[in-house]
């Protein structure tokens, strides 16, 4: 039960886990049930009033959501487009909130409609110069790519269990900062929501394990051995692994012709890869193909980018050289099938290359 003694110490072992894999000492660390859309939300409405300027910087789906939410609850928005494929300009971002009196300024780390990774410093800078909270979207990028909390002054930051922490889906692991935490507690207003109101949920995570809501056993424990998991290994070594699987996916890709939605380099998220479709290949048949002959799956594009990209995740138990391997092999199999023309072995090779150094 969500009260024995066992669990309540496997509660305050997994906080602590999650505390050294955002790489921050905040108190109010802890997962939320529910998925990231979930830890969306709590990172949003427990800082908004009615009436509060929010901006949000926005590269693709998940960053639109967080549009959608501050709207919902209130907020005045400042919506900053950039076009999907690269990162904010910060040059544009500040000329969107000079003079204004943001409560907060939203970004998504790693964007998973479209594989970008937003660099976060610059942000953070803006976000100072307006006196703003920098809440940040990690869904696709808590354990897969490096993520400082407390370094990097991240005053909110929520992610996923089942992306790079390689745990089932249903969970939303949140970090609250000291400063955030200070104008949770001087609300004016209750929180839009009774369920995620992270000032009643966090008296369950504390000392006092007040009951607010019966959380999901299972799930719990099984972020826990998740957590376990990743640290055996070690944080900086699970970046590694992720970046290393990301190059040679991405070598094995152009050496079959293909090319990468994300133009630079710099800014492609290695848990997130997005390949422009070829002119001429048809997206589902290769999708459907690769799940019945292969039993691989790996996703559409979304939005204006349906029909447009493949996503791959390379994440967590994924970001390993065998699942690259089989699926440039299964990828190569099926596009020859569908006429395009490559090389055959030459993206096997390619990856090979460089898992070998």
């Amino acid at each position: 039960g969500h009260m024995d003694p066992l669990f309540l110490e496997c509660l305050g072992q997994l906080q602590q886990m999650l505390r050294d894999t955002f790489r921050t000492r905040n108190t109010i660390t802890f997962p939320i049930p529910g998925t990231g859309s979930a830890g969306m939300e709590a990172a949003l409405i427990n800082f908004l009033e009615p009436g509060d300027e929010a901006a949000v910087a926005v590269g693709g789906v998940f960053a639109g959501r967080m549009c959608e939410i501050v709207e919902r609850c209130g907020g005045k928005l400042t919506r900053i487009d950039s076009p999907w494929g690269v990162a904010a300009d910060p040059d544009a971002v500040r000329q969107a909130v000079r003079g204004k009196k943001l409560k907060l300024l939203g970004v998504v780390h790693s964007e998973t409609s479209t594989g970008v990774c937003q660099p976060l410093e610059p942000l953070r800078q803006i976000a100072d110069e307006v006196g703003a909270l920098l809440v940040v979207d990690s869904v696709s990028s808590l354990g897969g790519l490096p993520l400082e909390v407390d370094q990097g002054r991240l005053d909110v930051c929520y992610s996923g269990s089942q992306k790079c922490l390689a745990c089932p889906p249903g969970l939303a692991p949140i970090t609250i900062g000291e400063r955030a935490a200070e104008i949770l507690r001087h609300r004016r207003t209750p929180v839009q929501s009774w369920y995620l109101d992270l000032g009643m949920v966090e008296k369950y995570w504390g000392p006092e394990r007040n009951y607010h809501h019966t959380p999901p056993v299972n799930m719990l424990f099984g972020l826990h051995e998740a957590l376990r998991i990743l640290q055996q290994e070690g944080l900086e070594a699970a970046w590694a692994r992720h970046r290393k699987s990301h190059l040679a996916f991405v070598a094995g890709l152009q050496a079959l012709g293909l090319k990468m939605f994300v133009q630079d380099p710099a800014v492609r998220a290695w848990t997130v890869n997005t390949i422009r479709i070829p002119e001429g290949i048809e997206d589902a048949r290769v999708r459907a193909r690769l799940m019945e002959r292969f039993q691989i799956e790996i996703a559409g594009g979304l939005g204006q980018l349906k029909g447009r990209i493949w996503r791959v995740g390379l994440m967590g138990l994924t970001a390993t050289s065998s699942s690259v391997l089989l699926l440039l092999a299964a990828l190569e199999t099926v596009l020859a099938e569908s006429g395009f023309g490559l090389d055959q072995g030459a993206g096997v090779a390619a990856a090979e290359k460089v898992f070998s150094t």
